[in-house]
């Protein structure tokens, strides 16, 4: 059912989000996508859970009574794959910032690298990164970031319940983790770099899983458009 009710009632849309896209962008872009499509002067969409605009995958978009639905899609167990970057860190723990220090890589082994993921896995504490919009009495850490102020960030309790290297071209290090909500893969990358006595920022990211939902069934911004159009 691909009707203006069906949207209204509640989908659950899988997009694959594309690279330099932030998460608010592509809802609006479906929202007004489907408020065209149906001549609609609203209806409710929202995504579960934010993609950094560096990170490409799997976005679940809700519509309609199914946007209630979001925090639950949200708590669920996610799945990524990405690269890690050694010898080097950013203020952002990714791309977003430049490089601000840079380290010496070539007494780090291929064992080293192996045997790091494990001290990460189970429950642990994790700082988030200050590039970011987590709040602090009442403003987003990344306020604070850009304005070169020094914020105290509590740690957060994390699960990560599988890490694993799945190549090393060094410096870059490919891997792939399932973890808890609220994990931040960024603070993950330059918590792999620090423990190695190195440096370390996240290069590439993607999300493959949340729940049982995958990255398998997920479609384009452009197959969606295309699908609104071939209703008529």
């Amino acid at each position: 059912m691909n009707s203006v009710e069906a949207y209204k009632e509640g989908k659950v849309l899988l997009i694959d989000k594309p690279l330099n896209w932030t998460s608010f962008q592509v809802v609006n872009k479906l929202r007004w996508l489907i408020r065209q499509q149906f001549s609609l002067k609203k209806i409710k969409v929202g995504h579960a859970g934010t993609l950094d605009p560096l990170a490409t995958g799997l976005l679940i978009i809700c519509t309609g009574k199914f946007t209630k639905r979001i925090e639950t899609f949200q708590a669920q167990v996610k799945e990524y794959t990405g690269t890690i970057t050694l010898g080097a860190t950013t203020p952002s723990y990714d791309l977003e910032s430049e490089i601000n220090q840079t380290f010496d890589i070539s007494s780090i082994s291929l064992e080293d690298i192996h045997n790091n993921t494990q001290q990460f896995i189970g429950e642990i504490q994790q700082q988030p990164p200050i590039f970011s919009a987590l709040k602090k009495d009442g403003k987003r850490l990344y306020e604070y970031a850009r304005a070169g102020e020094e914020v105290e960030i509590p740690k957060r309790t994390i699960t990560i319940s599988e890490f694993e290297i799945t190549n090393i071209n060094l410096p870059n290090v490919d891997f792939r983790v399932v973890c808890s909500k609220g994990t931040y893969i960024r603070s993950l990358a330059h918590d792999f770099g620090k423990a190695l006595n190195n440096g370390g920022h996240l290069s590439a990211l993607r999300r493959t899983k949340i729940g049982e939902f995958s990255i398998e069934n997920a479609i384009s911004i452009e197959a969606f458009e295309t699908q609104l159009k071939d209703y008529l």
